[in-house]
């Protein structure tokens, strides 16, 4: 099965094949670029959905990524991106192994083709040539046999006829014998022709053109060869990446399958545990002996039993406000909070030092590494004066040493309030009861002010009163005594070893080394009552005063 043999007399349609066969290929080209921006279109929106998912840095959202939960989901989200990573090897393999090596094979089969059937027409040229002599050469002796018979003709007309002088008819017949002698050369000049066409037909046709074909027929078959090649390469580019892909499958359903809800409900418990309990029961206030009230064994009720004043009612009530309320929360958010976290719950203020003191040995350890490699650094350079100045990174371990005796400073300092807040966690039994104290000192307060004070769903109390309710509560009897009631004595006197702002109701402001009075002691909540005053007393958090108690203290006082 040969082109040359078979196909000899098809050179057009041949030619017409193959240009519909690189038109194929070119199109299959087309195709595979189209396929590679598509996977990169697609890596890239997987890329940008991953991203877009990502939790912000150093955001509450980020937070939330400790929970089993979102960590599967975070998983995810990193395997999709190498997932897409997967579409762009697909896209750059086809590109390099298919595209670009089937755009130079293309080049090179538009210029073989070329070759072959410039051939071809050089071939086709060369016969018809040579048909062209032998027609040319036919016509000749053609016409010279007929003037040789013409010629003949007319010298026997000559001869017969008696008129015509012996010089006529002797120039006749040389006419005749020349124009024989004419035809005859053209006969052999026609015989050699025809047998050199002949000859060179042969060859053309049998030599030649099927040589040209066959060769036309080769490139074809690699042309076809190739393409298949091409698709396996399609296929295979795509299988191989599958693994990987399955890898990426495995790992996120590993991820959904590490997902915990137990451990998740745990981790909720350790975020936002208080460390208080439950507040307990309120007595029961019988307002029928208006006098006679029953006291609440809190830490305010406490100190009214010893023969301490109640706070005022109305606009100028003292009564001491739980300390974590939403004013609280909301400085909290902004970021204004107190070094020691002092405006936190216990559990959630112990569990912040505890972070603190972690953070800060970490860079401690950090600091020593670069004194000990500067260390090193230096004993080299005393070893080989020639590498460096020992005395050069003197300075810079004179620093290294003081940050970190700064860090170790503020690692005691942390650790000591840790310590503190460790061992001031109250029993339930006596958190019991001073919150039991408390609901019963609003609840007193909320019954006489109109509801001014409402307790929150999570135990503490929120301030919701405005200002035409409070001027609304009328003035007794009964608060008039109160107003006419002493201070509370003093039990001894602090110093203020930071400044504090109390922004919250029933807390006090107060100034770094300012001394003030103690009018009342922590009782496991972390806040000291202090006065300033007659008319300025507040609650500041015991981690920052130092509290000197006077066992002998008088109710009697002098005000600073």
């Amino acid at each position: 099965m040969s082109w040359g043999t078979e196909l000899w007399d098809q050179f057009d349609n041949l030619e017409k094949h193959t240009q519909c066969g690189i038109d194929v290929l070119e199109k299959y080209i087309k195709f595979v670029k189209e396929r590679t921006e598509i996977e990169l279109s697609y890596a890239k929106q997987l890329r940008n959905l991953s991203k877009k998912y990502q939790p912000k840095k150093n955001s509450k959202e980020e937070e939330e990524y400790r929970y089993t939960s979102t960590r599967a989901f975070l998983a995810t989200l990193n395997e999709m991106n190498d997932y897409a990573g997967q579409h762009e090897v697909i896209s750059e393999n086809m590109t390099s192994l298919i595209t670009g090596e089937l755009t130079r094979y293309v080049q090179e089969l538009k210029q073989e083709r070329k070759s072959h059937f410039h051939d071809g027409r050089k071939a086709q040229q060369h016969i018809e040539t040579c048909w062209k002599q032998l027609e040319a050469s036919k016509r000749r002796f053609e016409r010279d046999c007929k003037e040789a018979d013409r010629a003949q003709q007319y010298f026997e007309k000559m001869d017969a006829d008696i008129n015509v002088t012996k010089a006529d008819v002797e120039k006749a017949r040389q006419q005749a014998q020349l124009r024989h002698q004419m035809a005859e050369d053209s006969k052999a000049e026609y015989s050699s022709t025809l047998q050199k066409f002949n000859s060179e037909q042969h060859d053309h046709y049998y030599t030649h053109i099927p040589n040209i074909f066959q060769k036309i027929q080769e490139m074809e078959e690699r042309r076809i060869v190739r393409i298949g090649e091409s698709m396996k390469t399609f296929a295979e580019v795509d299988r191989q990446v599958i693994p990987i892909i399955g890898k990426c499958l495995d790992e996120i359903t590993k991820a959904a399958e590490s997902i915990d809800h137990k451990n998740d409900s745990q981790l909720v418990i350790e975020a936002f545990k208080s460390g208080f309990e439950p507040p307990g029961d309120i007595d029961f206030e019988d307002f029928t002996q208006p006098m006679k009230r029953t006291i609440s064994e809190s830490s305010l009720s406490n100190s009214r039993a010893d023969g301490k004043s109640e706070p005022k009612f109305g606009g100028k009530s003292k009564g001491k406000l739980w300390p974590f309320i939403k004013k609280n929360k909301l400085s909290l958010k902004l970021g204004a909070g107190p070094e020691d976290f002092s405006n936190l719950p216990p559990e959630q203020r112990r569990k912040k030092l505890q972070q603190k003191v972690d953070e800060l040995n970490k860079d401690i350890q950090k600091e020593m590494d670069q004194r000990d490699a500067l260390t090193k650094m230096k004993d080299v350079y005393i070893k080989n004066p020639q590498m460096g100045d020992a005395a050069s990174v003197d300075h810079r371990l004179a620093e290294l040493g003081q940050n970190i005796e700064k860090l170790r400073l503020e690692v005691q300092k942390f650790e000591g309030w840790l310590a503190e807040v460790e061992g001031r966690l109250p029993t339930r039994t006596e958190q019991a009861r001073r919150q039991s104290g408390l609901y019963e000192a609003q609840n007193t307060s909320a019954v006489n002010s109109c509801a001014q004070d409402r307790e929150s769903p999570d135990g503490s109390y929120t301030e919701e009163q405005s200002q035409e309710t409070e001027m609304k509560v009328p003035a007794t009897d009964f608060d008039d005594e109160f107003d006419d009631e002493e201070p509370l004595p003093t039990i001894g006197t602090c110093k203020a070893l930071y400044t504090f702002e109390g922004q919250n109701e029933g807390t006090i402001s107060v100034a770094e080394g300012e001394m003030l009075y103690v009018i009342e002691e922590d009782k496991g909540d972390g806040w000291t009552r202090i006065r300033r005053n007659e008319d300025e007393e507040g609650y500041v958090p015991t981690s920052y005063v130092e509290v000197y108690l006077d066992k002998n203290a008088k109710g009697a006082m002098t005000y600073i």
